[in-house]
């Protein structure tokens, strides 16, 4: 079977690509990987290098599809690929990259919710709803409850996405008090009839693991199993999440070698904020798959969890955790490095489980250090707190007239911070910076401190840039969703949502 995959703690039951989707986690709680997309590989040649070439996003996101969930078909993924990356997206590259000082910023914030999320998350329904229509799911009638925690932005392009999406319904939980204004408005405000929202007291590890736990619940699983229900996630812990993100890897090279800035054969590196770590696996999967790839560098904020796994081999979630205004990735527990600690370790899934047995039970873990090398060969790590941030941000205004997240910020700090090695080097941008305008204001110099419309109207005469209509249109918006709950609820919360949205 092409395109097979199973658990990262155990390679007994394998499903297809559709399959994997659908289901989002494997029953023992590991993450789904494919042995056999490592032996695929890029046709590099067919990306379209000539300066003139009229090969764009679309036609790269259907190789890279093709290449790692081929239990599509082609004509499938062509519709998937058309109906993602249409109008939803307001400029025509997807994910255009633009000068940024000496080195490049790779602009991932032009879709519907105007964050790096969307360009997965426009994806993603449409994968669901081919695998709902054309597996043994469509015999059954089969219908899927999307659940997805989130620490920002995955949870308004979750919503987004599969708002009214046929034979779905989605929950997305976030962690109480520690998003931006404009974060929860663009998820409580939601429209569509089969969407849920609720925060929940806590922090994102908090939200996350309550998530875990209700996929965890068998007497749950048979409860909706006997009206046809099947959880799956819109997490990156989802393949059918982490696939399209490799995309804007392959683009952004692509882009590069158009315009004449590097060889056909150059390999470039990539600067990535990332607290999950599932948009730098993306990266990670890009190179395994013979994209040029340099250098993948981790940046972190004061939560710097992964910076100190890089350096030391130990993975220690035992930390005190860190408010930041870069609240996307204030993550202790990095899901989707037990999808790298599988490859690097040559699928040796006994290892992983006892890794992430030792996670669950002591709340830290030792990898082998000859797995250790393998990742230090690849992966850097850099990290910075808010203050450092807020000069980033500042700076990239100042000296060069753009306009960045707090997010983005970060990786622009550790970037500035690290010796280039000879390679071009690209930064991903992850966020509008009108999503965290109070943020942004502060960093330019703002006398006093707003929050909410203030802030993005303050942020918007300051600069002359107007913020994107998306967000400029919540101010009229109705919340809809103004519930909190308690981590141990979320079992009785998710299965009061089915009955609600899927009766």
């Amino acid at each position: 079977m092409a395109g097979r995959y199973h658990s990262t703690r155990g390679a007994g039951v394998v499903v297809d690509a559709k399959a994997a989707i659908l289901e989002g986690l494997a029953a023992d709680g590991g993450l789904f990987v494919s042995d056999d997309v490592l032996d695929a590989h890029l046709d590099l040649a067919a990306l379209g290098l000539e300066a003139n070439s009229e090969v764009d996003y679309l036609a790269h996101a259907r190789q890279v599809l093709s290449l790692l969930i081929p239990a599509y078909t082609s004509e499938e993924i062509e519709r998937a690929v058309a109906s993602a990356y249409g109008a939803s997206f307001s400029d025509p590259k997807i994910t255009p990259l633009t000068p940024f000082g000496c080195d490049w910023r790779l602009e991932l914030f032009h879709g519907p919710t105007c964050a790096f999320k969307d360009v997965a998350l426009q994806m993603l329904p449409r994968l669901v709803e081919i695998a709902l229509a054309t597996s043994d799911a469509a015999t059954a009638g089969e219908r899927v409850l999307i659940l997805t925690a989130t620490s920002g932005d995955t949870g308004k392009a979750a919503l987004a996405g599969f708002a009214d999406v046929d034979r779905t319904a989605i929950v997305v939980f976030y962690p109480e008090g520690l998003v931006s204004d404009v974060q929860r408005l663009q998820m409580v405000t939601q429209p569509g009839a089969n969407v849920g929202v609720t925060a929940v007291a806590g922090t994102f590890d908090d939200v996350q693991t309550a998530v875990k736990r209700v996929f965890s619940d068998r007497a749950l699983e048979a409860r909706l199993a006997e009206r046809g229900i099947t959880l799956s996630s819109a997490n990156s812990i989802n393949v059918g999440r982490l696939v399209p993100q490799v995309v804007y890897y392959v683009d952004a090279w692509c882009q590069l070698v158009r315009a004449g800035k590097v060889g056909a054969d150059e390999e470039i590196d990539f600067f990535v904020p990332t607290g999950n770590f599932g948009d730098i696996l993306a990266g990670y999967l890009a190179k395994r798959l013979g994209l040029p790839v340099g250098r993948l560098c981790i940046c972190s904020n004061a939560n710097d969890v992964l910076v100190d796994f890089l350096a030391t081999g130990v993975y220690d979630r035992r930390r005190e955790f860190k408010k930041s205004i870069s609240p996307s990735m204030d993550i202790l527990v990095s899901s989707n490095l037990e999808r790298l600690l599988y490859y690097e370790s040559d699928g040796d899934c006994e290892l992983v489980a006892s890794l992430m047995a030792d996670l669950a039970e002591k709340g830290c873990y030792t990898v082998p250090e000859r797995v250790m090398e393998r990742i230090r060969a690849t992966f850097t790590a850099g990290r910075t707190d808010d203050d450092a941030t807020r000069a980033a941000i500042k700076r990239a205004w100042e000296e060069d007239g753009i306009l960045i997240d707090p997010h983005t910020g970060v990786g622009a700090s550790v970037m500035a911070a690290s010796e280039p090695e000879g390679r071009s080097r690209v930064l991903l941008s992850t966020a509008s910076p009108f999503k965290f305008p109070a943020d942004v204001l502060l960093a330019l110099g703002a006398p006093e401190e707003r929050s909410g419309f203030a802030a993005m109207e303050a942020l918007a005469r300051l600069t002359g840039v107007e913020p994107p209509a998306e967000l400029a249109a919540l101010a009229d918006a109705a919340v809809r969703f103004d519930g909190a709950i308690a981590p141990a609820d979320a079992v009785a919360f998710v299965e009061a949502e089915a009955e609600r949205l899927l009766p």
